[in-house]
């Protein structure tokens, strides 16, 4: 080929940033089509706004919470099937970010071991003292993990073993939003994990858009009112299956709750687990096993024992 030829040959397109790319010195632009790529490196990736940007790693954004590690292990809380939305952002350091609420937040471990969050979204409806203190409610902070951990190892010996084999302890019950809890678990019944996780984020997609962290775009959950707008065809088209019509069907029945439906189902967090179960049955695609997992995991119910097919083996 000759030297003319090579001058004039189209640069190729950018290629999407994969997890083991280095981020740049520079803050990051896209390559105009214009520019040959003789200018400078080829050829350039689209940059997406990681976690790990240096405008991130600033001394004094990342915000302690009262948790050390006993308290609370992020590999062992937030990636085992109480919840579907958090996404792994970072390897090294370790990161998970997701929406709590309106703040899109990443939480990680401080070298003294404590967990920190960082804020990506401040304003004036996501400050960092709200974010705190949404956090420590969704994390069920105020639960002093680490020294229930000591008492049931002393009370149990195969509980102390297996103890060991988890690393010590950090394995926290959250305490979610109950409207998010439930159309999470709604996507659960005879399902997969990837398929969960797949179909939840498709529900988190109708809420309000929050930023884009690691190349995973975050939303707030969606409320009740937009997830009644949602139609079954669009849902089914998406890979929901028979789970379609619950998903709609339980957004228009906690529609007409009376006082509307986030605080119906907040107002289960005060009565009986029987009662709360017996209530949740009510709403369309929700038996005894998802039941025990919303209330478990949103209500309070910290008693309620989900029971599945896996638990039955057992």
């Amino acid at each position: 080929m000759s030297p003319r030829r090579r001058r004039v040959r189209r640069p190729l397109p950018p290629t999407p940033l994969c997890a083991s790319t280095p981020p740049p010195s520079t803050p990051s632009v896209d390559i105009p089509k214009s520019e040959a790529p003789g200018h400078r490196p080829p050829p350039a990736r689209r940059r997406l706004p990681l976690v790990a940007d240096a405008a991130a790693e600033a001394e004094g954004e990342w915000n302690p919470l009262p948790l050390s590690s006993a308290d609370l292990s992020l590999p062992l809380t937030l990636p085992t099937g109480q919840t579907f939305l958090w996404r792994r952002t970072s390897v090294s350091p370790l990161r998970f970010t997701a929406a709590v609420g309106p703040h899109l937040v990443s939480l990680s471990r401080l070298p003294d071991g404590r967990v920190a969050f960082l804020l990506h979204n401040e304003s004036p409806t996501s400050s960092v003292p709200d974010a705190h203190a949404a956090l420590c409610d969704y994390l069920n902070a105020a639960v002093p993990l680490a020294e229930l951990w000591r008492q049931f190892a002393a009370a149990d010996a195969r509980f102390a073993e297996v103890a060991v084999g988890l690393g010590g302890g950090g394995a926290r019950v959250l305490r979610q939003d109950p409207v998010e809890c439930v159309f999470q678990f709604l996507c659960s019944s005879n399902n997969n994990i990837a398929r969960i996780e797949k179909m939840v984020w498709k529900l988190a997609g109708y809420g309000e858009r929050l930023g884009e962290v690691g190349g995973f775009v975050f939303h707030q959950f969606p409320t009740i009112d937009r997830l009644a707008r949602v139609s079954e065809q669009e849902l089914r088209e998406a890979g929901f299956g028979y789970r379609a019509k619950y998903v709609v069907g339980t957004a228009r029945e906690l529609q007409v709750k009376p006082g509307g439906g986030e605080k119906w189902l907040a107002s289960m967090r005060t009565r009986e687990l029987p009662e709360v179960i017996e209530a949740l049955c009510t709403l369309p695609g929700v038996g005894p096993k998802v039941a025990a997992c919303v209330a478990l995991f949103s209500l309070d119910q910290n008693h309620a024992v989900p029971v599945d097919t896996h638990v039955w083996k057992v």
